[in-house]
């Protein structure tokens, strides 16, 4: 069984209803993400991908289209909560919201990332871990055998 680490980056911002420290107020982060499937490699001399646990192009393409494109540049806003009004109204200003059936936080946010890739990966690997920086030095993780 091997490991397959691809890293992502994106600027995303969110509104954390009814939370009490300084970040109740709408802000932002450079979000790093980590993104590890395992499996084993392919052994067959006349596959393309032969070696490979899967190409690294298909991980980008797959975290790109569910995650990267669609959060990147986005409020993220609980929308089963109050907070659903200020999202239409920030889009009304032409501002980019996804509305999320969560509180979006970075754990929240790893439950999310897991159940999007976890649908479009190949039935011969799966995804083994995930690692979302919010800062450089606050990170939370997701591991498949945990969950």
């Amino acid at each position: 069984m091997i490991r397959i680490t691809k890293i992502f980056s994106f600027e995303t911002a969110h509104l954390l209803y009814n939370y009490d420290g300084k970040c109740k107020n709408m802000h932002g982060h450079s979000y790093k993400l980590f993104v590890t499937i395992k499996g084993a490699p392919v052994n067959d001399l006349e596959n393309p991908k032969n070696g490979m646990v899967v190409d690294f192009g298909d991980i980008k393409k797959i975290v790109n289209e569910e995650i990267v494109d669609v959060w990147d540049h986005s409020v993220l806003v609980n929308g089963l909560s109050p907070h659903r009004e200020l999202g239409k109204n920030l889009e009304q200003q032409g501002h980019k919201v996804i509305y999320c059936d969560f509180q979006p936080t970075c754990e929240n946010m790893l439950y999310e990332i897991a159940r999007k890739i976890e649908k479009r990966l190949p039935a011969e690997v799966s995804l083994a871990y995930l690692k979302l920086h919010e800062t450089d030095n606050s990170y939370g993780e997701w591991f498949a055998d945990e969950n």
